[in-house]
């Protein structure tokens, strides 16, 4: 069986209703904590597909949809919700394959309603296998293993890695690319991260990616780089409207997509694991297993209510556990407030609209670091499942075959149109090859005995998650426990 860490003291168990002031304090902590990881997403695809004018509005439905989700996921209705204190946002996990769909439809001669009308329409479908996987979650790691999973990751996070560089330099077509003032704003930014995460302070550690794009963003302003000339344009009250921008479908684009909804049910099952153990709850047996079942399913539904209400899919974040564990209140009464404060930032859209002002170089100062995160994560979840030969020769072939279409797409420039944009993705054809070589690799190619890469199977056993476990890749400025379930036998 495995371990509950019972050393975690807390003022206020899971559920313990606190008075307001602290619900009201622990919630602002939560909030502060997760801010950047639930509109980051937004801003990097309004960024880069071209999205103009549509961007303040969606980075309100992002907030918005964040609160609904926290909402659901902590209160639990019906069969659906762990009823831990969980924060729901925006996904980083999705964004390379969001952006492949994006400029599909571009390449289509599509604008901005038509691409938003197509990532939606995916993503609305593509929820729906998370939460087909929710129902049978403790057997699907016995398919997908860490090696598979790491992969994946690791490829998430390198494909992004170019994004983040072209904002340094200035940004997609900008006239001053690669000017000197843009790398200094992003070095500001980098800098200002690494200090921070030298505190021994927690909340600070927890604060470093906002306080390091408040400074570069103070310091571009400075510059004369920001105008906010524009806000007296917006609406004072952003509404939410069903399918505000239509609702198409393109195979090409939902591939990917649901591929990593797989993956994402994965990393939601460590994250509410490590969850449980921070607020003292079981992480073995039949109540815990039924509360991440609950969890996944949530985690699904809430992407369904993302898509139809305009955002991009939701997860669990895994660095409010940090909070958790900082504050000593697991309550998940105190996600009620969160999801309040949540949704009251969406409604104005003139919070995305300062946003949307943010310089690209201050914004990739700190993407470089979350992508980069998002790579190490899935390195390390690679090296705990084992570097034997025959994961090495999965993780080798997978990877040179993502990284190889993304360097040189010509390759695939006599396939026909759908299958090229299909497997034309560094993710697709990457998250292919290891699923298939996971199949059809003996697991003795070292002729002795495999590792056990499923010791981790939730329903036999589960990871004892301690703070030294973190790596969080879905929300990579978190630095709390997550994904131990992946990484942790």
């Amino acid at each position: 069986m495995a371990k509950q860490n019972s050393t975690i003291q807390l003022v206020f168990g899971l559920d313990d209703k606190p008075g307001v002031t602290v619900s009201t304090f622990a919630a602002l902590q939560h909030v502060l904590a997760s801010f950047i990881g639930i509109i980051t997403p937004t801003l990097i695809v309004g960024g880069v597909l071209g999205l103009g004018s549509e961007i303040p509005y969606l980075v309100s439905m992002a907030l918005i949809v964040s609160g609904i989700g926290t909402f659901i996921q902590a209160r639990r209705i019906g069969p659906v919700g762990s009823g831990l204190l969980c924060v729901q946002g925006t996904s980083f996990a999705f964004l390379s394959s969001i952006l492949a769909a994006g400029f599909i439809v571009k390449g289509k001669g599509g604008g901005p309603e038509e691409i938003l009308s197509t990532i939606f329409g995916v993503c609305f479908f593509g929820a729906f296998v998370e939460i087909f996987l929710s129902r049978f979650i403790d057997k699907l790691k016995r398919i997908i293993t860490p090696v598979v999973t790491g992969t994946i990751i690791t490829l998430i996070g390198l494909s992004l890695i170019k994004v983040s560089m072209t904002d340094i330099a200035g940004g997609f077509g900008a006239p001053d690319m690669g000017a000197p003032v843009n790398l200094a704003l992003a070095g500001i930014v980098l800098i200002t991260i690494v200090v921070f995460n030298r505190f021994q302070i927690q909340m600070l550690r927890l604060s470093a990616v906002i306080i390091g794009l408040t400074f570069g963003f103070i310091a571009a302003w400075s510059m004369g780089k920001v105008d906010f000339s524009g806000l007296s344009d917006l609406s004072l009250i952003a509404i939410p409207v069903p399918f505000k921008y239509g609702f198409s479908f393109d195979f090409a684009a939902f591939l990917p997509i649901a591929i990593i909804y797989l993956i994402t049910a994965l990393e939601t099952t460590g994250d509410l694991t490590a969850n449980s153990m921070v607020s003292n709850q079981p992480v073995s047996g039949p109540v815990y297993v039924k509360r991440i079942k609950a969890g996944v399913l949530a985690d699904g539904c809430n992407s369904a209510i993302a898509s139809t209400l305009n955002s991009l899919p939701m997860t669990t974040f895994s660095q409010n556990n940090g909070v958790i564990q900082l504050t000593g209140v697991a309550s998940r009464h105190v996600a009620l407030y969160i999801a309040g404060i949540l949704v009251l930032l969406g409604l104005f859209p003139v919070v995305g609209g300062v946003l949307q002002q943010m310089p690209k170089p201050v914004l990739g100062g700190a993407t470089l670091i979350m992508f980069g995160t998002v790579a190490m994560a899935g390195v390390k979840i690679i090296a705990q499942a084992g570097l034997n030969r025959r994961n090495m020769l999965i993780t080798a072939i997978s990877i040179g075959l993502g990284l190889g279409v993304a360097s040189v797409p010509e390759v695939l420039s006599a396939m026909p149109g759908t299958l090229k944009n299909i497997i034309g993705s560094p993710l697709t054809i990457g998250a292919l090859s290891a699923i298939i070589l996971n199949f059809i690799l003996p697991m003795n190619m070292d002729g002795e005995e495999a590792k056990d890469t499923d010791a981790e199977r939730i329903d036999e056993s589960a990871p004892e998650c301690t703070e030294e476990s973190v790596v969080d890749t879905k929300t990579p400025q978190g630095q709390n426990p997550s994904l131990c379930a992946n990484v942790n036998g």
